[in-house]
């Protein structure tokens, strides 16, 4: 419904935005999955316009209640404003737990695919057709978009590192193109990466169940032994 006002705002942000904040907008957009819908003028101007709406409806509320209407108009405009950055690094947190929780099991696709006699194109595309919904299975698809597109698979693979930003992730790619430019065989090495991708995912586990206990010491302490 205010779309229409992002755009308008977006316009001549874009204008005044250095082009160092640009970037950095847009790097955070693309860890996001979201480069594709917006960009940081357009990022911008939406939270300003959710910020103006959060303080009209607090301005209103306190007038409801016959209360002071500045602070709480200032609350809602801080809230507006400062909110879709918690929503986007919460979706950045959430695309980054998703693509390596599936990780080893897209490579294992992709290994069984290319043991099984097909080539490295064909087999990232049964890997997206028969893989588990989600962050990575679409940053796959996008790759074969890019590569039927005509752009070169090493440089579309870089495209697909740079975009999710992780080092198991970096580590796959470099391997992946590295292998490729020395004709080394790829089955061993999608192998050894899938295996690896999953130790570190049994080791991050046991890290947050090392971590859970801790965690709880605070409700613990102050919540519980109270009224106990």
């Amino acid at each position: 419904l205010v779309w229409w006002l992002v755009q308008w705002l977006a316009h001549y942000l874009r204008a005044l935005l250095p082009e160092r904040q640009i970037q950095i907008g847009l790097s955070r957009l693309r860890l996001a999955g979201l480069d594709y819908a917006l960009d940081a003028a357009q990022f911008l101007a939406g939270r300003l316009v959710w910020a103006l709406l959060c303080a009209t409806f607090a301005a209103w509320l306190a007038g409801t209640f016959v209360l002071p209407v500045l602070w709480p108009t200032l609350a809602g405009f801080a809230l507006g404003y400062f909110s879709p950055l918690v929503w986007l690094r919460d979706r950045i947190a959430l695309r980054r737990r998703l693509t390596f929780k599936a990780l080893p099991f897209m490579l294992d696709l992709i290994t069984l695919c290319v043991e099984s006699g097909l080539n490295l194109n064909s087999a990232i595309a049964q890997a997206v057709a028969k893989g588990p919904t989600g962050p990575l299975r679409d940053e796959f698809a996008r790759l074969m978009r890019d590569m039927r597109a005509g752009r070169p698979r090493s440089e579309a693979l870089r495209d697909l590192a740079a975009r999710l930003d992780m080092a198991a992730i970096t580590n796959f790619i470099s391997t992946l193109i590295q292998a490729e430019a020395t004709g080394m065989s790829l089955g061993p090495i999608l192998r050894a990466q899938a295996e690896q991708r999953r130790t570190e995912r049994f080791a991050r586990a046991e890290k947050l169940a090392m971590q859970a206990p801790v965690k709880l010491l605070f409700p613990l302490l102050f919540f519980i032994f109270p009224c106990v």
